[in-house]
């Protein structure tokens, strides 16, 4: 009795406390593709990604928007909310703002492909990725791409109009061209 009541209540204050996390007003998610096969698993793309490799130079600043701030984690779990990252050993993040706009970009290095889709699935229905700069989450837009092992969140807000947030979410989605570097480094 005193086990099934210890359950009750941790379903329902992490159900609570999850209605607080923001999620996107619109959300698309994509699964990997045949594209990305190259690089399906870790094993093949052992090196572990960079903070200088993915936010250079060239992406300081992203449409209207620029980087404010960039970090590197070993625990991936620490960027989500309501998902798990499994088999993940790294998420590096950004933040960018400009003029009436702020994004934020996350890329996952995971086991496999098939981790990558899991995650992407888990970020549409069961949680989502932290929100690092606060901003209002109704009117967002965000982006999920499984790319082989690797996962990238795009996600723009602010009280900006609809096109910009869509073109903001477009630039900033760019950032996951580091993954095609990888394709041609193993192939």
């Amino acid at each position: 009795m005193v086990i099934v009541l210890a359950v009750i209540i941790a379903v329902g204050g992490w159900l609570w406390l999850g209605r607080d996390q923001p999620r996107p007003g619109v959300f698309r998610a994509e699964p990997t593709s045949a594209f990305y096969a190259p690089i399906d698993s870790r094993q093949v793309d052992s090196a572990p990604l960079t903070l200088q490799e993915v936010f250079t130079p060239a992406v300081q600043t992203v449409g209207s928007m620029r980087l404010e701030d960039k970090q590197q984690f070993t625990d991936c779990d620490e960027v989500l909310w309501g998902a798990s990252a499994e088999g993940c050993t790294q998420a590096l993040r950004a933040t960018y703002q400009g003029g009436a706009m702020v994004g934020q970009f996350v890329i996952f290095n995971l086991s496999d492909g098939r981790a990558a889709d899991a995650l992407v699935a888990a970020l549409g229905k069961d949680g989502f990725v932290r929100q690092e700069v606060p901003f209002e989450a109704t009117g967002s837009r965000a982006q999920a791409r499984a790319m082989g092992h690797y996962v990238t969140v795009s996600w723009v807000g602010g009280p900006a109009p609809a096109q910009e947030l869509i073109d903001g979410l477009v630039k900033l989605d760019g950032l996951g061209r580091v993954v095609q570097s990888r394709i041609v480094a193993v192939t």
